[in-house]
């Protein structure tokens, strides 16, 4: 349906039936009134509506009517308190703060955002601006001959999105390839990049929205809608990071999840019965592969029915659910947002009781097919229908669930075709699927969020979605959807969970093996090494498709899967800290190397946008399954090889091996990187030494390690335990401060592994023992042939700072 798109968007100004579409411009200021820090325009059009937020976030708000209630489901940031100067002369108001100026021509009305020294960031067309095409509503902006543009969530194509566009209307789309338009999840967030500046927008508006970022004309970007206001959020920012932390300020950021969720988790359209699902997880443990995780897809219900238990299948869950747990695994459950229409269930008969569906403007409750047959539809735009659902889970959560997996929520019902004016309550304002549609599988997984965490006395729950909005973060993980078992999708998935990250959703993660369809062993390999170096990582194959446990695949691919998924248990408590960065600032745990490498052209080249960091210190390179030698491109810096610390000169391109054993993966020069033994879940012991391993560069590098108990909210009341670690790579020195937070650590003590290094360690306070030599193999864990020989420092894990002359 791409072309489609791509026709309206060039052809929207003009309109095709002038009797039908009658297209006006936000024309010219008649009036304004300045207010706190609110500037409110009224034009021979419409009116317009700027507030600043914070020096460097700007709200613009424009209709051709009255200004309605106020009400985002996506925005929680407010604005702050603001220095600003405020300029106005015949043609112009100008909006100064210390790091933006905002410029509003008057006739006509137009915006444009500078530096402040003069140079443009972002600008409306002059011409164009903001325009109105019957109930369609888009700005245009100026497109810069240099232009790129990055982000926008859950989209195919390449990471630059310069010459397409892209539409929103959450959809199921399993056999999408990289073309396809639209897919599960909206996130109408974007940065551009020209020039050596970068802006972010975020166009908060949930009916379906397009943006067009120069594909078939090369006059102007655009994004708009086919109704609302226009309502969108300009981000200034020094750099990718900056902006992503303004636009999660914007739509908040995640809580910690619990750690057994970062754990490797395995999934099937459906484990049943009892004995298999528990056949599965005892494979696991004999075979010494690790996992925390295993699912129930939707065999275990009766009927399909969400929350009930298929009386043969699952006989008795509460000891099948018992026996997993004394196994080490939680157990998810698929739930979706279908409620069959059966007299004598349970659910539906309370929810038609107490008025909780959506429903046909006559107030019949809305039907749509799907697993059970025809179903009803929970209003999660209701705030009492919220509450009912959230308490829905009550008897699952008694039973010793505590993953709650959401899917089929974009709606999907068979035929794809809800109507357009079925009735929702949206807390009380009204609105229609036009509407609600992109929010719905949000707001699902904040029904589920909100009242799974309430039952669940003080621990967390894993939530997951497979269709969301902008805001998400708050309340869910989410996959990338129903993927096919090839390279192709493979590789794409990769680029999804970057774009994702670009948004403020840090736990992604895709379909590792592919849904669709059969992997070949080595396309299984390839994935699994990839996935396990993943923020989210779960097998999952579809209900007519072979086997697709890793040990189903082969001796050597079985071997494959342990080491990389030891390898990820080696990392957790790296990953785990790189998490409650996510939770702090929004930023991404998997990025993308515009993030980080922004002003460097080969970031965007074909060969290397599959590239990404996990944090700043691992650096992976994706290749298909078939590439047993793969390009890979390595930013400034000094970077090593993961496997035998092998030197490589950053700001170059090199030829590696990739044979499907060894995923390339690098290490920059400063990084700092806690590990672990490998455990086979995340409830054992770690033991007692926590391994830190410093690899030498230039500069200033800085690492924040962090603990927590894994399973409650105590952090939020100062029972956790963080150290910084500081290396300046100039001078030799690492500081390690002294411990924040409340809690002791589970480590006694740790060594610090020095990579690069061969002079003689000195300590300060200077009791700890003298350095040896390392023999172990750096950051893997045994099962990986590649052995280097490491300096080591051991130290009792005192409280106090502590510094190391290297």
């Amino acid at each position: 349906m791409k072309p489609i798109v791509i026709l309206f968007a060039a052809a929207f100004l003009i309109g095709s039936d002038a009797a039908a579409q009658k297209t006006q411009t936000l024309g010219h200021m008649k009036k304004a009134s300045f207010r706190n820090n609110t500037l409110q325009i009224d034009t021979d059009a419409g009116k317009a509506m700027i507030t600043v937020y914070n020096p460097d976030v700007f709200r613009i708000r424009i209709t051709r009517e009255q200004f309605g209630n106020d009400f985002s489901y996506a925005v929680v940031g407010q604005p702050e308190p603001t220095e600003i100067k405020k300029e106005e002369t015949s043609t112009q108001i100008k909006i100064t703060t210390a790091t933006t100026v905002l410029e509003i021509n008057k006739k006509p009305l137009r915006f444009t955002f500078k530096t402040p020294d003069g140079k443009v960031i972002n600008q409306d067309d002059p011409q164009l601006g903001t325009i109105w095409n019957g109930t369609e509503v888009f700005t245009c902006k100026t497109l810069f001959d240099d232009e790129k543009f990055i982000g926008l969530g859950e989209k195919t194509g390449n990471l630059d999105r310069r010459g397409s566009s892209y539409w929103h209307w959450n959809t199921d789309n399993p056999h999408h390839d990289n073309n396809s338009e639209p897919l599960y999840a909206s996130i109408p967030f974007y940065i551009g990049l020209h020039s050596g500046l970068m802006y972010g927008i975020y166009f908060d508006n949930t009916h379906k929205s397009y943006f067009n970022f120069g594909a078939s004309q090369a006059r102007f970007s655009s994004f708009g809608a086919d109704d609302g206001d226009m309502d969108y959020y300009f981000i200034n920012g020094k750099s990718v990071e900056e902006i992503v932390k303004h636009y999660t300020f914007l739509t908040g950021r995640m809580e910690m999840p619990p750690l057994w969720a970062l754990g490797n988790q395995q999934c099937r359209w459906s484990y049943y019965p009892d004995d298999e699902v528990l056949r599965i997880a005892t494979t696991f443990r004999e075979k010494k592969i690790p996992a925390d995780v295993i699912y129930l897809d939707i065999h275990y219900m009766d009927a399909y029915k969400v929350f009930t238990w298929h009386p043969e299948r699952f006989a008795n869950p509460e000891a099948t659910l018992s026996r997993l747990r004394d196994m080490g695994f939680h157990t998810t459950v698929i739930i979706d947002p279908g409620i069959k229409v059966e007299k004598g269930y349970e659910t539906y008969e309370d929810g038609l009781a107490k008025d909780m569906f959506i429903k046909y403007p006559d107030g019949v409750p809305y039907q749509g097919q799907v697993w059970p047959g025809w179903c009803h539809f929970a209003d999660y735009t209701k705030p009492a229908a919220r509450e009912w659902w959230g308490a829905k889970f009550d008897e699952l959560v008694r039973q010793g669930i505590d993953g709650f997996w959401n899917d089929m929520n974009e709606i999907a019902t068979w035929g794809q075709a809800t109507p357009n004016f079925v009735q929702f309550d949206w807390d009380g304002k009204g609105a229609t699927y036009r509407k609600a549609k992109n929010i719905y599988g949000m707001l699902m997984a904040k029904s589920t969020f909100e009242g799974t965490k309430k039952l669940l006395n003080g621990r967390r729950p894993l939530i997951l979605t497979r269709a969301g909005f902008a805001g998400m973060q708050r309340y869910t993980a989410i996959w990338t959807g129903d993927n096919q078992a090839n390279d192709d999708h493979m590789l794409l998935g990769i680029r999804l969970v970057n774009s994702i990250g670009l948004s403020g959703v840090a736990f992604t993660g895709y379909d590792i093996g592919g849904f669709g369809g059969d992997a070949t062993p080595a396309l299984y390999a390839r994935w699994i090494s990839l996935g396990a170096l993943s923020p989210f990582c779960r097998t999952h194959s579809a209900f007519n498709t072979k086997d697709s446990e890793p040990w189903a695949y082969g001796e050597d691919v079985e071997d494959i899967s342990r080491n990389y998924l030891n390898l990820r248990y080696r990392l957790m408590p790296y990953l785990y800290s790189l998490f409650r960065e996510a939770s702090l600032t929004g930023m991404p745990v998997q990025r993308t190397l515009a993030l980080d490498y922004t002003h460097d052209p080969r970031t965007f080249y074909y060969a290397y946008q599959n590239q990404y960091t996990l944090g700043k210190a691992l650096l992976i390179a994706p290749c298909k399954s078939t590439e047993m030698l793969t390009k890979v491109f390595l930013p400034d810096g000094q970077w090593y090889g993961l496997y035998d610390d092998k030197t490589y000169e950053g700001g170059k391109e090199y030829i590696v091996e990739s044979p499907l054993n060894r995923l390339p993966v690098f290490v920059k020069g400063g990084s700092i990187v806690p590990v672990h033994p490998v455990r086979q879940h995340t409830g054992e012991d770690p033991g007692n030494t926590l391994e830190v391993h410093l690899f030498k560069g230039k500069g200033q590098h800085s690492f924040t390690y962090y603990e927590d108990d894994g399973l409650t909210y105590n952090h939020l009341d100062g029972r956790y335990y963080e150290r910084t670690f500081d290396y300046n790579g100039d001078t030799g020195e690492l500081t390690i401060r002294a411990k924040t937070g409340q809690a002791p650590s589970k480590f006694k003590d740790f060594k610090i592994i020095l990579h690069g290094f061969d002079s003689k360690v000195s300590t300060t306070p200077a009791e700890y023992p003298d350095d040896k030599i390392y023999t172990r193999t750096g950051i893997l864990p045994d099962g990986f042939d590649y052995k280097v020989n490491n300096l080591y420092k051991s130290m009792l894990l005192k409280d106090e700072e502590i510094k190391i002359k290297l």
